[in-house]
């Protein structure tokens, strides 16, 4: 439910064969796989623990990778570094923030998770001024997080007190949000670079985090008494699509058409989970919630806005 950081990107590109499917349709591909992400989380928790929807996920998606990187003979990374380094990866990247969208829609509706997901790019714009030496603010750009949080205040209906809002819902989608850039620049210090294709570690990386589910689920849950399908096949789907198959038709996409476009799609996911939500989970929706939902994606895009070069 998050874009390919380019960031972390090996400095080699290997070129493949022309994709059969124009870019515009992959595109629209991934953002519709991601957008119904948040769909998918809720119908999943209705059958199953948050903990067991992740692990279900990660299971699955894990699954497409590998028999991708079978497909295109690759290995998984070597060195006992770089397996440290993905350990943490997998942690802030897919196991938490993942585990904490499924406990969060528990109480709060898909739709306001879908838009708190759209704020890890303010989150990563105010992390990368602190943590990347090289990212340095401009006017835009801190108009842009302003501009961000204003829109998640109108979101939550900052000015009726929060009313009839799940403060801890929310806390974890935020939260969340905010795991993605975290990860982004652990990965962006720790392995940018890197000899190893972004399949092999994005393939390890996701094993990892299954593990550390693995661990983690037995722990706080019980097996299921019983395997309700729907619920199931939302977690096979939300795993096989939007953890597997949609990283790698945003890692085609980056390599055809370049991050910056690539990246595009976080701008089309609130506005498909929303759509989701409301039309298929029959979710209720306030005024506030798409005109904030806008003002968070304005902002967005401008704190990625990059600064004007002299001539």
């Amino acid at each position: 439910m998050t874009t390919v950081n380019s960031a972390s990107a090996p400095t080699t590109t290997v070129s493949g064969p022309r994709p059969v499917l124009d870019w515009r349709l992959r595109f629209g591909a991934c953002s519709l796989i991601w957008g119904f992400s948040f769909l998918l989380i809720k119908v999943g928790t209705e059958g199953y623990a948050p903990f067991q929807v992740t692990l279900g996920r990660l299971v699955f998606g894990t699954a497409v990778l590998a028999a991708a990187m079978t497909v295109r003979r690759e290995r998984l990374p070597r060195g006992a570094r770089t397996w440290a380094h993905l350990t943490v990866a997998a942690f802030l990247l897919n196991a938490l923030p993942f585990s904490l969208f499924a406990y969060a829609e528990l109480t709060i509706p898909s739709t306001l998770a879908g838009i708190c997901n759209a704020t890890s790019p303010l989150w990563g714009m105010a992390l990368s001024l602190v943590a990347l030496s090289e990212d340095r603010p401009t006017r835009t750009r801190v108009t842009g997080l302003g501009l961000g949080f204003a829109g998640v205040l109108t979101v939550l209906g900052a000015w009726q007190g929060f009313h009839g809002l799940d403060a801890t819902g929310t806390a974890m989608a935020l939260l969340a949000s905010l795991s993605y850039p975290i990860g982004w620049i652990y990965v962006r210090r720790t392995l940018a670079g890197s000899s190893h294709s972004n399949l092999s570690l994005t393939g390890a990386q996701l094993l990892l985090a299954t593990l550390q589910l693995a661990v983690v689920t037995p722990l706080f849950t019980s097996a299921p008494s019983h395997f309700p399908v729907v619920p199931l096949l939302a977690t096979a789907a939300l795993g096989t699509l939007g953890t597997g198959l949609a990283l790698l038709i945003q890692y085609g996409l980056v390599a055809e058409i370049g991050p910056t476009t690539a990246q595009m799609v976080t701008y089309f996911i609130p506005v498909i989970a929303t759509a989701a939500g409301v039309a298929i989970l029959g979710e209720s929706l306030s005024w506030s919630t798409p005109i904030g939902a806008a003002i968070v994606l304005a902002g967005a895009a401008l704190t990625r806005a990059k600064p004007r070069t002299s001539p």
